[in-house]
């Protein structure tokens, strides 16, 4: 092993083990870190110079941390959003049986939105539309919808309505999977495929007929993106090249670059993840979206580093799932934060409300003590970045560097605290330090022997308090000489 991978075994080992042994590659998001693929141009995408799409991006990555929420019928089982796959329930069962229960009576837009932002959240995405079909906004191309439950009521409107009330940027998801129409194929993700077995599901996909599946799902879309306003991220979930051959709908199935024209016509300013299978298209996508993983660095594609977001849950499950009991600690939840900003990339932290539309009591602790750290902390994570690749090679063990490009400011975040002496190799390079929770001065000095006597086995070190700091996880601010 490298010392990028064994960096850890002085001391931050522990946590670092803790957040990548619930990790898994899902859903077609895609961990791998390169990736290389011939482009082509589509004449139905807008042309966009990199420049332009920097311009495009350059809120979102100032922001770094956004709230994933994913809600729907499945919250009424509390069993996780794949429910209907995993106990094999038909569409007509589960809609018959759950939705006459759905009544999040105690649902408020403004308190979700003022929980993301005290966390230290600036844009969220909500699930309009998930695997089940069942869409929370007020459609008018089906009756599987909030608006004709108990409730009554708009959920997305209101989302939209409080997170543009509050300044926080508003994303949809959208799942082009819907295990609900009946017209949509019968993969071997579809809860009738383990129902009706391959044959019978073959046989119930002769009077299934894609195009008018296709119709409906483009019909959507172009409700949501024109009747809300601005919409800045839209999250499609999910294809991926190839998965057709496997007995999944791929692109070709959901004509996913049809799809994409229509978004990027109707809203040009939107941020596009990468979940379309459309990886070989020039503007194809914006982001990768690697899920539930810890990523080993930027990743990048055809040799260049590109944007990307790590979409995490707090336990394992999207959905609500109320006896699910591996839920991570702030502190994991920090530091998945953090190693994601050092790699150049977001975080988007899911929460999943109950079926009466209320976060969940153990993410609202989670929320608030992450708001807590962010709340002191947040100048590390905002508009940062990797540390300069000389200063990375640097980096202390059991630490994690970002970096503040616009005011030449590094952050390191110190994540097994030592006692007093912290030896640093780029002192040379630092003006001034200080404890970014409190702004009290980190003196840069040689350690000493106990009889006085300078100590020449030790570079010059950051000369810190014994006791570590009241904060998850403390950070050095250091402003950079200019170069």
């Amino acid at each position: 092993m490298t010392r990028k991978t064994t960096i850890w075994a002085a001391g931050a080992k522990t946590l670092l083990m803790a957040v990548a042994v619930f990790t898994a590659a899902v859903s077609g998001g895609g961990t791998d870190a390169e990736e290389r693929y011939e482009l082509r141009e589509d004449p139905r995408l807008p042309k966009e110079t990199k420049a332009q799409k920097d311009a495009r991006m350059a809120w979102w990555a100032e922001a770094r941390f956004g709230m994933f929420i994913h809600f729907g019928l499945y919250a009424t089982l509390g069993r996780h959003e794949w429910v209907q796959k995993y106990e094999r329930i038909r569409p007509e069962d589960y809609e018959s049986r759950y939705k006459p229960r759905f009544n999040p009576d105690r649902f408020n837009a403004r308190d979700w939105v003022a929980k993301a932002k005290a966390a230290g959240m600036r844009y969220m995405v909500l699930t309009t539309k998930h695997h089940e079909g069942f869409c929370m906004w007020d459609t008018k191309t089906t009756d599987f919808k909030i608006s004709d439950t108990a409730f009554h009521r708009d959920l997305v409107r209101e989302y939209v309505d409080a997170c543009r009330e509050a300044g926080i940027r508003v994303g949809f998801y959208y799942s082009i999977i819907d295990w609900h129409h009946p017209d949509f194929r019968i993969d071997t993700i579809h809860p009738l495929h383990d129902i009706l077995g391959k044959q019978g599901a073959a046989e119930a996909n002769r009077t299934r007929d894609m195009g008018k599946y296709r119709a409906y799902m483009q019909r959507q879309v172009t409700e949501l993106l024109t009747d809300y306003g601005q919409i800045d991220i839209i999250f499609f979930d999910f294809t991926h090249p190839g998965y057709h051959e496997i007995g999944k709908n791929g692109r070709e199935d959901y004509h996913s670059e049809e799809l994409l024209a229509l978004t990027r016509r109707l809203q040009p300013q939107i941020i596009v993840n990468d979940r379309l299978g459309l990886r070989d298209i020039v503007g194809g996508w914006d982001i990768k979206t690697p899920e539930q993983v810890i990523v080993p660095k930027c990743p990048t594609f055809n040799g260049e580093e590109v944007y990307w977001e790590t979409c995490q849950t707090f336990s394992g499950s999207w959905g609500y799932h109320r006896d699910q009991d591996t839920w991570k600690s702030p502190r994991q939840l920090l530091f998945i934060l953090i190693d994601s900003v050092s790699k150049k990339g977001n975080l988007l932290l899911n929460v999943g409300p109950t079926a009466r539309g209320e976060f969940d009591y153990r993410a609202v602790a989670r929320l608030k003590a992450m708001g807590e750290w962010m709340d002191a902390n947040s100048r590390s994570i905002y508009g940062c970045t990797a540390a300069p690749e000389d200063l990375r090679a640097q980096t202390p063990d059991g630490t994690k560097m970002t970096y503040n490009p616009k005011t030449n400011t590094l952050y390191l975040h110190i994540l097994e605290w030592p006692i007093k002496v912290l030896p640093i190799t780029f002192a040379d390079r630092v003006a001034y330090a200080q404890l970014l929770n409190d702004g009290s001065e980190v003196l840069i000095q040689q350690p000493r022997h106990v009889s006085g006597a300078i100590r020449k086995d030790m570079p010059a070190s950051l000369m810190l308090p014994v006791r570590k700091p009241h904060t998850e996880i403390p950070v050095v601010e250091m402003f950079l000489k200019p170069n």
